[in-house]
């Protein structure tokens, strides 16, 4: 129906605001007549595809958890700098691109064969550093989110908005890039303790050793175990090998292995260091797969929800 039937005798200059508003409600509505049976259509699509995807990801998982993780990390990794990318969201840009570039640097020494004495350290101290950087914008992330909700912006006479999208953005920063950097380095702990094995004594420092010398990476130590260090400070196992931390911190994540990196005598590292990737408590460990599904897989999915229903010709 038209609106110039219900109003024949008026023209669009003659019309109220009123009649204005409801002429121009009947034409959308002409024009979108029929579409309700087509958006059930893409609704009805969009479900089937969620469920037939999330079983054929479930099994993929439990059959080849190698190769899922490894795509799953190579989506986590590229698809939201591609996002950005198409929307010229520059900041996320920059901290991805050299997050990177300091990454695969990281990645390139934990691959090189023999495993140098300084790699482990290496790998610990750019990933732990991350891990840590993390857990910092996610606190404050989730703070001033917490605070923009209970209407504590108002104190400094600001607007809700500006800082909820300010405390969702830490909340991201801090949640995308703990979840990659802890994917990788488990990646490159795995790599590296397959390695070691093999060619750790031809890297590790020659059996005499100087005092004072770190047992894994054979430079001077800065301090005595009994002193409390300004960067970091200096271990002694019970076989009276000395390390400096980050050395024995990255034996500890790369080797996997409860003995002495130098002489191979059988000590418990667990209860010296805490592992920020060992295997999370369950909840945590289901939020982390959570995010991974969110940031990869979401929009691959809904990439071919929109391709199959231009397919079927409803878009």
């Amino acid at each position: 129906m038209d609106y110039l039937h219900i109003m024949p005798n008026k023209s669009e200059e003659e019309m109220t605001s009123e009649e204005r508003m409801r002429a121009e409600h009947i034409r959308l509505h002409q024009l979108h007549k029929g579409h309700e049976s087509m958006h059930a259509e893409m609704l009805l699509i969009l479900l089937v595809t969620l469920v037939v995807v999330q079983v054929i990801l479930v099994e993929w998982k439990k059959r080849h958890f190698r190769s899922y993780q490894f795509v799953t990390l190579i989506g986590v990794w590229i698809i939201p700098f591609a996002i950005c990318l198409m929307n010229f969201w520059w900041r996320f840009i920059f901290f991805w691109l050299l997050f990177s570039c300091v990454t695969g640097l990281v990645v390139r020494k934990a691959l090189q064969r023999p495993i140098r004495g300084t790699t482990p350290r290496l790998v610990y101290k750019w990933f732990y550093f991350i891990y840590r950087l993390s857990y910092v914008l996610g606190i404050i992330g989730y703070l001033i989110a917490f605070a923009t909700f209970f209407g504590l912006n108002l104190v400094f006479d600001t607007k809700a908005p500006t800082w909820m999208d300010c405390g969702l953005l830490f909340l991201f920063y801090g949640l995308y890039f703990g979840v990659l950097g802890r994917d990788i380095a488990e990646i490159c702990a795995d790599k590296m303790a397959c390695h070691i094995g093999y060619y750790a004594p031809k890297s590790m420092p020659t059996r005499t050793l100087d005092p004072g010398v770190c047992a894994v990476c054979g430079n001077k130590l800065l301090v005595s175990e009994h002193e409390e260090g300004v960067i970091e400070n200096t271990y002694k196992l019970s076989c009276d090998h000395v390390f400096h931390e980050f050395c024995i911190r990255g034996w500890c994540i790369v080797g996997k292995k409860q003995m002495c990196p130098y002489c191979k005598e059988k000590v418990d590292l667990t209860k010296m260091f805490c592992n920020p990737w060992e295997r999370p408590h369950v909840l945590f460990g289901q939020l982390l797969d959570w995010i991974r599904w969110l940031v990869a897989w979401q929009p691959l999915i809904l990439l071919l929800v929109q391709g199959i229903n231009w397919a079927m010709g409803l878009e």
